[in-house]
Protein backbone atom coordinates (compact mmCIF):
# COMPACT_ATOMS: atom_id res chain seq x y z
CA UNK A 1 0.00 0.00 0.00
CA UNK A 2 1.02 3.78 -0.91
CA UNK A 3 -0.05 6.85 0.05
CA UNK A 4 -1.64 9.00 -2.65
CA UNK A 5 -0.50 12.54 -4.47
CA UNK A 6 -2.72 15.20 -5.01
CA UNK A 7 -1.92 17.64 -7.81
CA UNK A 8 -3.90 20.71 -6.93
CA UNK A 9 -4.15 24.30 -7.94
CA UNK A 10 -4.01 27.07 -5.79
CA UNK A 11 -5.46 29.25 -7.92
CA UNK A 12 -4.47 32.94 -9.57
CA UNK A 13 -3.18 34.60 -6.67
CA UNK A 14 -6.39 35.73 -4.34
CA UNK A 15 -6.65 32.95 -1.85
CA UNK A 16 -10.15 33.67 -1.37
CA UNK A 17 -10.19 31.42 -5.35
CA UNK A 18 -8.73 28.22 -4.22
CA UNK A 19 -11.34 25.75 -4.13
CA UNK A 20 -13.70 24.00 -1.64
CA UNK A 21 -11.73 20.63 -2.48
CA UNK A 22 -7.94 22.34 -2.44
CA UNK A 23 -8.85 23.50 1.09
CA UNK A 24 -9.92 20.07 2.27
CA UNK A 25 -6.86 18.17 0.98
CA UNK A 26 -4.49 20.79 2.07
CA UNK A 27 -6.06 20.23 5.89
CA UNK A 28 -5.96 16.66 5.90
CA UNK A 29 -2.07 16.16 3.73
CA UNK A 30 0.85 14.79 5.25
CA UNK A 31 2.93 16.68 3.23
CA UNK A 32 2.56 19.78 1.36
CA UNK A 33 4.99 20.37 -1.72
CA UNK A 34 4.33 23.84 -3.31
CA UNK A 35 4.83 26.10 -5.81
CA UNK A 36 6.93 29.86 -5.62
CA UNK A 37 3.15 31.24 -7.37
CA UNK A 38 0.90 30.20 -4.11
CA UNK A 39 0.19 32.56 -1.48
CA UNK A 40 1.53 32.71 1.92
CA UNK A 41 -2.40 33.11 2.97
CA UNK A 42 -2.73 29.60 1.31
CA UNK A 43 0.37 28.23 3.08
CA UNK A 44 -1.59 29.72 5.99
CA UNK A 45 -4.39 27.00 5.66
CA UNK A 46 -1.83 24.18 5.98
CA UNK A 47 -2.15 22.69 10.15
CA UNK A 48 1.13 23.22 11.28
CA UNK A 49 2.21 19.75 11.79
CA UNK A 50 1.73 19.39 7.75
CA UNK A 51 4.94 19.10 6.41
CA UNK A 52 5.89 21.80 3.72
CA UNK A 53 8.68 21.63 1.34
CA UNK A 54 8.96 24.66 -1.19
CA UNK A 55 9.67 23.15 -4.56
CA UNK A 56 9.38 26.67 -6.73
CA UNK A 57 10.97 26.26 -9.70
CA UNK A 58 12.09 29.97 -11.48
CA UNK A 59 12.35 30.38 -15.03
CA UNK A 60 15.31 29.21 -16.45
CA UNK A 61 15.92 26.73 -13.99
CA UNK A 62 17.65 23.00 -15.15
CA UNK A 63 15.30 19.96 -15.54
CA UNK A 64 16.85 18.44 -12.65
CA UNK A 65 14.53 20.45 -10.59
CA UNK A 66 11.56 18.84 -11.43
CA UNK A 67 13.93 15.64 -11.02
CA UNK A 68 13.67 16.41 -7.14
CA UNK A 69 10.19 17.34 -6.71
CA UNK A 70 9.37 14.05 -8.56
CA UNK A 71 11.48 12.08 -6.42
CA UNK A 72 9.89 13.75 -3.13
CA UNK A 73 6.53 13.06 -4.22
CA UNK A 74 7.26 9.16 -4.61
CA UNK A 75 9.29 9.18 -2.06
CA UNK A 76 6.58 10.41 0.58
CA UNK A 77 3.95 8.34 -1.13
CA UNK A 78 5.72 5.34 -0.83
CA UNK A 79 5.69 6.24 2.87
CA UNK A 80 2.19 5.96 3.05
CA UNK A 81 1.90 9.41 3.17
CA UNK A 82 -0.86 11.74 1.23
CA UNK A 83 0.55 14.34 -0.45
CA UNK A 84 -0.62 17.68 -1.71
CA UNK A 85 1.58 18.90 -4.56
CA UNK A 86 0.25 22.56 -5.29
CA UNK A 87 0.60 25.12 -7.80
CA UNK A 88 -0.36 28.37 -8.61
CA UNK A 89 -3.56 28.24 -11.34
CA UNK A 90 -4.37 25.18 -12.30
CA UNK A 91 -2.15 22.38 -12.62
CA UNK A 92 -2.72 20.96 -15.89
CA UNK A 93 -2.57 24.54 -18.15
CA UNK A 94 1.04 25.04 -18.18
CA UNK A 95 1.70 23.79 -14.79
CA UNK A 96 3.38 20.44 -15.41
CA UNK A 97 0.52 18.54 -13.87
CA UNK A 98 0.11 16.57 -16.73
CA UNK A 99 3.83 15.21 -17.11
CA UNK A 100 3.79 14.55 -13.24
CA UNK A 101 0.75 12.91 -13.55
CA UNK A 102 2.16 10.41 -16.36
CA UNK A 103 5.04 9.91 -14.15
CA UNK A 104 3.15 8.98 -10.98
CA UNK A 105 1.31 6.49 -13.45
CA UNK A 106 4.36 5.07 -14.17
CA UNK A 107 5.74 4.35 -10.86
CA UNK A 108 2.12 2.95 -9.69
CA UNK A 109 1.16 5.75 -7.51
CA UNK A 110 -2.11 6.57 -6.71
CA UNK A 111 -3.26 10.20 -7.83
CA UNK A 112 -5.96 12.68 -8.18
CA UNK A 113 -5.69 16.05 -10.57
CA UNK A 114 -7.85 18.77 -8.74
CA UNK A 115 -8.07 21.79 -11.01
CA UNK A 116 -7.40 25.51 -10.04
CA UNK A 117 -8.35 28.81 -11.66
CA UNK A 118 -5.66 29.56 -14.29
CA UNK A 119 -4.41 32.79 -13.75
CA UNK A 120 -5.15 33.23 -17.37
CA UNK A 121 -8.63 33.88 -16.56
CA UNK A 122 -8.38 35.50 -13.35
CA UNK A 123 -6.07 38.17 -13.89
CA UNK A 124 -8.20 39.04 -16.82
CA UNK A 125 -11.34 39.14 -15.04
CA UNK A 126 -10.07 41.22 -12.05
CA UNK A 127 -9.21 43.20 -15.20
CA UNK A 128 -12.31 43.59 -16.36
CA UNK A 129 -11.33 41.88 -19.95
CA UNK A 130 -13.81 39.00 -20.72
CA UNK A 131 -11.99 36.91 -23.02
CA UNK A 132 -15.04 35.64 -24.97
CA UNK A 133 -17.84 38.37 -25.59
CA UNK A 134 -20.57 37.94 -27.89
CA UNK A 135 -19.68 40.85 -30.12
CA UNK A 136 -15.95 40.88 -30.23
CA UNK A 137 -14.48 37.48 -29.54
CA UNK A 138 -15.83 34.17 -30.10
CA UNK A 139 -12.70 32.01 -29.29
CA UNK A 140 -10.12 32.23 -27.15
CA UNK A 141 -6.50 30.63 -27.13
CA UNK A 142 -3.96 29.82 -24.31
CA UNK A 143 -0.37 29.85 -25.53
CA UNK A 144 2.98 29.84 -23.19
CA UNK A 145 5.29 32.24 -24.45
CA UNK A 146 8.10 29.65 -23.23
CA UNK A 147 8.56 26.66 -24.77
CA UNK A 148 10.28 23.92 -23.29
CA UNK A 149 14.00 24.64 -23.82
CA UNK A 150 14.92 21.06 -24.89
CA UNK A 151 12.72 21.25 -27.82
CA UNK A 152 14.29 21.69 -31.29
CA UNK A 153 12.05 24.40 -32.33
CA UNK A 154 9.03 25.98 -31.47
CA UNK A 155 6.04 24.50 -31.99
CA UNK A 156 3.95 28.11 -31.34
CA UNK A 157 2.50 29.17 -35.17
CA UNK A 158 2.10 32.90 -34.18
CA UNK A 159 1.95 34.40 -37.47
CA UNK A 160 -0.76 31.53 -37.90
CA UNK A 161 -2.73 32.55 -34.73
CA UNK A 162 -2.81 36.12 -35.91
CA UNK A 163 -5.42 35.52 -38.38
CA UNK A 164 -7.08 31.94 -36.79
CA UNK A 165 -8.48 33.47 -33.29
CA UNK A 166 -9.93 36.42 -31.35
CA UNK A 167 -8.40 36.20 -28.15
CA UNK A 168 -4.89 35.27 -27.23
CA UNK A 169 -3.75 34.71 -23.84
CA UNK A 170 -0.22 34.12 -23.35
CA UNK A 171 1.37 33.11 -19.99
CA UNK A 172 4.63 33.52 -19.10
CA UNK A 173 5.59 35.79 -22.03
CA UNK A 174 6.83 38.67 -20.70
CA UNK A 175 10.88 38.69 -22.17
CA UNK A 176 9.28 37.77 -25.25
CA UNK A 177 6.92 40.08 -25.94
CA UNK A 178 8.72 42.28 -28.28
CA UNK A 179 9.33 39.23 -30.70
CA UNK A 180 6.14 38.07 -30.08
CA UNK A 181 3.73 41.20 -30.92
CA UNK A 182 6.34 41.26 -34.90
CA UNK A 183 5.60 37.85 -35.27
CA UNK A 184 2.02 38.63 -34.75
CA UNK A 185 2.23 41.67 -37.29
CA UNK A 186 3.72 39.69 -39.52
CA UNK A 187 0.93 37.25 -39.64
CA UNK A 188 -1.74 40.01 -40.70
CA UNK A 189 -2.60 41.62 -37.13
CA UNK A 190 -3.16 44.72 -36.94
CA UNK A 191 -0.15 46.93 -35.08
CA UNK A 192 -3.33 48.72 -33.50
CA UNK A 193 -4.56 45.39 -31.86
CA UNK A 194 -5.15 45.98 -27.52
CA UNK A 195 -2.90 44.31 -25.85
CA UNK A 196 -3.21 44.05 -22.15
CA UNK A 197 -0.31 42.94 -19.67
CA UNK A 198 -1.09 41.99 -16.52
CA UNK A 199 0.69 42.25 -13.91
CA UNK A 200 0.75 40.27 -9.86
CA UNK A 201 -3.07 39.61 -11.18
CA UNK A 202 -6.00 38.89 -8.64
CA UNK A 203 -3.80 40.47 -5.89
CA UNK A 204 -3.71 43.59 -4.22
CA UNK A 205 -0.51 44.53 -6.13
CA UNK A 206 -2.23 43.90 -9.30
CA UNK A 207 -1.06 46.41 -12.31
CA UNK A 208 -2.41 46.85 -15.59
CA UNK A 209 -0.77 48.20 -18.60
CA UNK A 210 -2.61 48.35 -21.76
CA UNK A 211 -1.32 49.69 -25.47
CA UNK A 212 -1.24 47.37 -28.75
CA UNK A 213 0.39 45.37 -30.65
CA UNK A 214 3.37 48.23 -31.89
CA UNK A 215 3.81 49.96 -28.54
CA UNK A 216 3.24 47.89 -25.71
CA UNK A 217 6.83 46.55 -25.14
CA UNK A 218 7.91 50.12 -24.32
CA UNK A 219 5.01 50.74 -21.68
CA UNK A 220 6.17 47.35 -20.14
CA UNK A 221 9.57 48.78 -19.43
CA UNK A 222 8.42 52.50 -18.71
CA UNK A 223 5.79 51.04 -16.05
CA UNK A 224 8.38 48.76 -14.53
CA UNK A 225 6.83 45.94 -15.29
CA UNK A 226 8.42 42.17 -14.33
CA UNK A 227 6.94 38.51 -13.78
CA UNK A 228 4.57 36.82 -12.69
CA UNK A 229 2.06 38.09 -15.80
CA UNK A 230 -0.51 37.12 -18.60
CA UNK A 231 -0.76 39.12 -21.86
CA UNK A 232 -4.08 39.35 -23.45
CA UNK A 233 -4.49 40.31 -27.11
CA UNK A 234 -7.57 41.24 -28.56
CA UNK A 235 -10.51 43.87 -29.21
CA UNK A 236 -11.57 42.68 -25.71
CA UNK A 237 -8.77 44.07 -24.10
CA UNK A 238 -10.71 47.46 -24.87
CA UNK A 239 -13.84 46.45 -22.66
CA UNK A 240 -11.39 46.97 -19.75
CA UNK A 241 -12.23 50.56 -19.77
CA UNK A 242 -15.42 50.43 -19.04
CA UNK A 243 -16.33 47.37 -17.13
CA UNK A 244 -12.73 47.28 -15.23
CA UNK A 245 -13.57 47.20 -11.55
CA UNK A 246 -10.14 46.35 -9.68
Amino acid sequence: MTGKVYLVGAGPGDHKLITLRAVELLQKADVVLYDRLVSKKIISLVPKKTEKIYVGRAVGDDTTHQDSTNNLMIKFAKSKKNVVRLKGGDPIIFGRGGEEAEFLKSNHIKYEIVPGITSGIGSATYAGIPLTHRKYASSVVFVTGHEDPEKKKESVKWKRLAKSVDTIVIMMGLSRIDVICKQLVSGGMSEKTPVAVIQNGTTPNQKTVIGNLSNIGKLVKQNKIIPPTNIIIGNVVELSKTIGWK
